[in-house]
């Protein structure tokens, strides 16, 4: 039975015109599912679907949303990063493989921006950011990820707050300064001032969201594909406010700050009243990051 499925054109050109008519005709596509973006049950022959094309390095996973939820589009990133959306997509369907699984040319690898350290994320249902403590004397600075609402005017916009556990400095620099705000701004984040204003969106990065939890934020390559610049060890949930807010506008801002002017914060409220002192400080930049699969 035909089904109402959306195969964008980036997604046709990947698993070819032949699997996609197939698609189309209901071949490979379930009746129901479970939408790899708000969790709820879909129906592919009554209402609009979209197909959500995951692409590792050596696979490919195809999974299923509702069209009102996101568009049909592709999602390029690392094996790694893709096995874990398909842990949460089956852990969240309670079987295994959620789609047909397609074999893709290998792409080369790329360097993240900076090499701050194994990333770490603390659970975003609390707005708990990075520890105020250091690293130890020689080791690496690590990333802490808060998720939670942020007011800009009157519309609540869901936010990532990145502070690492110390100062970050270029590859291979000696010197031990921090170039952590340098870094990004070289980048395309900008200085944030005031944080009543939602900050433009920075073109080729992108937050990797699947089956509801966050996964990655994903910057730019040499080679035209998405590198993780800040993974999470294991994918994070979030709340159902955060990601309606992501949903809505299809986007969450990331606030940076260096290490310290944040701190730990145990209210959404404080958070805010944090990243207002960094802002007035000169110590805040930000971007809003488009929503990339789910």
């Amino acid at each position: 039975m035909p089904r109402m499925l959306d195969v964008s054109d980036e997604v046709r050109a990947e698993i070819g015109d032949d699997e996609a008519d197939r698609l189309l005709g209901g071949a490979h596509a379930p009746d129901t599912y479970d939408c790899t973006s708000c969790r709820t049950p879909g129906d592919s022959i009554h209402e609009p679907t979209s197909t959500v094309l995951f692409v590792g390095d050596e696979t490919a996973v195809l999974a299923f949303a509702h069209a009102r939820c996101v568009p049909s589009q592709v999602v390029t990133l690392s094996e790694e990063q893709l096995l874990g959306a398909v842990r949460s997509i089956s852990e969240a369907q309670g079987s295994g493989l959620p789609a047909q699984a397609y074999p893709v040319d290998p792409m080369p690898a790329s360097m993240p921006m900076s090499e701050p350290g194994a990333p770490f994320g603390a659970q975003p249902d609390a707005p708990v950011p990075a520890p105020v403590t250091g690293p130890a004397p020689g080791e690496p600075a690590i990333l802490g990820i808060t998720c939670g609402l942020v007011l800009c005017g009157d519309t609540g916009h869901a936010a990532l707050v990145v502070e690492p556990t110390g100062p970050v400095g270029r590859p291979g620099s000696l010197v031990g300064s921090d170039e952590f705000l340098a870094l990004l701004a070289e980048h395309g984040f900008a200085p944030i001032h005031d944080v009543e204003q939602p900050p433009a969106v920075l073109a080729g990065w992108s937050v990797l969201m699947a089956m509801g939890r966050l996964h990655a934020i994903l910057q730019p390559s040499a080679a035209g594909t998405s590198s993780a610049w800040w993974q999470a060890h294991q994918p994070l949930l979030v709340t159902d406010p955060w990601r309606a807010a992501a949903s809505r506008h299809a986007q969450v801002i990331m606030y940076a700050a260096p290490a310290g002017t944040i701190g730990r914060q145990p209210r959404e409220d404080l958070l805010r009243t944090a990243l207002d002192r960094a802002a007035a400080q000169g110590l805040l930049v930000a971007a809003a990051l488009p929503l990339a699969g789910t």
